[in-house]
C-alpha cells in the first residue's frame, strides 16, 4: 500500500480509537489524527513482529484495519497517560 493509503487508514483508525476510548484528550483533533497515523503504522508492525502475520495485506483487508485501530488505541492510551500525568502535576 502507498503512503497516502496509510495516512487515510491512520486518520480513520484514530477516529475509531477515539470513539472506542471516549474521554478528554490532552491534545486536540490534529494530535489525535497524528496519533492515528502513527498507531496505524505501529499496529501493522506489531502484528508482523508479535504474531508473524502480514497485517498490512491491503486497504480493504480486515486485518489491516484491526491492526491500525489497535495500534491507535495503544498510542492514544500512552499519550493520555504521559501527557495527562504531566498536566496533573503542574496544577497540583
Amino acid at each position: 500500500m502507498g503512503i497516502i493509503a496509510w495516512i487515510f487508514i491512520g486518520l480513520l483508525a484514530g477516529a475509531v480509537a477515539k470513539l472506542l476510548m471516549p474521554g478528554k484528550d490532552p491534545g486536540g483533533l490534529i494530535v489525535t489524527m497524528l496519533i492515528g497515523i502513527a498507531g496505524g503504522l505501529l499496529g501493522g508492525w506489531l502484528g508482523k513482529v508479535i504474531f508473524g502475520v502480514d497485517s498490512i495485506d491491503g486497504f480493504f483487508d480486515l486485518s489491516t484495519w484491526i491492526a491500525a485501530i489497535v495500534g491507535s488505541m495503544l498510542l492514544l492510551l500512552l499519550y493520555r497517560l504521559v501527557i495527562g500525568n504531566r498536566r496533573s502535576h503542574r496544577h497540583a
